[in-house]
């Protein structure tokens, strides 16, 4: 089975309501899906989203890099041969981290189809249900009230509340959050690197001391101050998660071995894919620090990809993959189950997904 093709196309799926954060507002999912075919007519999908503000890629790179640089590199190449494929996704150009996701997950999908079975039996078979948490977006206070409420109605049960753009009025809108759901609800922070250092430790301190059980916060401060974030993880108890400030395996073993944060948030558009995202599972085993897996603003391609490596991983302990419920439809067949919190993983072999409605060239 050898790669006959690679090929790019675009989607575009409202979303329910706006995603707002301390960084953006997006009010639609508009990613490149990147296609791979076989001489034996097996095709492997991916996906990548335009996050300018975390990765620096936008469509035009993302298509660019795939259609310039990495297609030509790999097409010809066998699938079975995927430590070679990866050497030379990730040697053909430098960054590019999405569009290098998408070629992977898609290589991946094919491998797995090759060998009969789905992806997460292949890179582990932990478990076969995930239940992942739900984005609440950065609003005025009663109607994050009201979102939260209504996705406790809709069946989740944890909660990410975005953060980072108004200060102490952060802890107020917790505080209301976790007075209207609940004691039993599991409410984690995604600051999105909106806070200073000490701001964070006064903030989280505050919802430490009114008692709000907060399971933890997620990137404080800016991605580039590790001192910054070590400040934070050595003065507040609750956890702290790595997200924006780790991209790599290098810079996941940096923030393990300064202590710089409880836990690492693993997204394969930061990874440039699973086949990295795999050697940060492997550096979180060996040190004992629990992972989340994460996603951006994806569609059920992307995030499918996602769960297969969370649902293969027992060191995955926190599952943040709530894109498809976030969008307002479904436009594919095939690929994981997604039941409000539940995500069910499936029989099929590859990714899952067999249908993609795109015009690809």
């Amino acid at each position: 089975m050898r790669i006959k093709s690679i090929q790019t196309g675009r989607i575009q799926i409202p979303l329910k309501t706006p995603f707002k954060t301390a960084l953006r507002t997006v009010e639609a999912v508009e990613d490149v899906i990147v296609r791979v075919e076989t001489d034996t007519g097996e095709e492997g999908f991916g996906e990548a989203p335009p996050t300018a503000v975390i990765t620096g890629d936008i469509l035009e790179s993302i298509e660019g890099a795939v259609r310039n640089f990495i297609a030509p590199s790999l097409e010809g190449m066998e699938i079975e041969d995927l430590d070679g494929i990866m050497k030379r996704l990730h040697g053909c150009v430098k960054g590019n981290t999405s569009a290098k996701a998408a070629v992977d997950m898609a290589v991946y999908d094919l491998y797995a189809k090759s060998l009969g079975r789905p992806l997460y039996r292949i890179l582990g078979g932990a478990r076969t249900e995930l239940e992942t948490d739900l984005t609440i977006s950065v609003n005025p206070i009663p109607q994050m009230v009201e979102d939260s409420l209504r996705a406790v109605e809709e069946g989740f049960s944890i909660l990410k509340i975005k953060v980072g753009k108004e200060g102490y009025q952060d802890v107020e809108r917790i505080r209301e959050i976790r007075q209207a759901v609940g004691p039993d609800k599991v409410i984690r922070v995604d600051a999105n690197q909106g806070w200073t250092a000490k701001e964070s430790v006064r903030m989280i301190q505050k919802m430490e001391d009114l008692d709000l059980d907060i399971d933890l916060v997620e990137q404080p401060v800016p991605a580039q101050d590790l001192e910054g974030m070590k400040f934070v993880t050595s003065h507040v108890n609750t956890r702290i998660l790595a997200d924006e400030s780790v991209f790599s395996p290098r810079q996941a073993i940096r923030v393990i071995q300064e202590q710089a944060a409880d836990m690492i948030n693993i997204k394969l558009m930061k990874t440039g894919g699973i086949h990295e995202a795999l050697k940060i599972v492997n550096i979180a085993e060996i040190y004992g620090i629990e992972c989340m897996i994460g996603c951006m603003l994806e569609s059920k391609i992307a995030v499918s990809a996602a769960a297969h490596l969370a649902a293969a991983k027992s060191v995955i302990t926190a599952v943040d993959l709530d894109g498809p419920s976030l969008c307002r439809e479904d436009p594919y067949e095939g690929g994981p189950l997604y039941a409000g919190a539940k995500i069910i993983m499936p029989k099929e072999a590859g990714i899952g997904i067999s249908k993609v409605p795109v015009s690809f060239r």
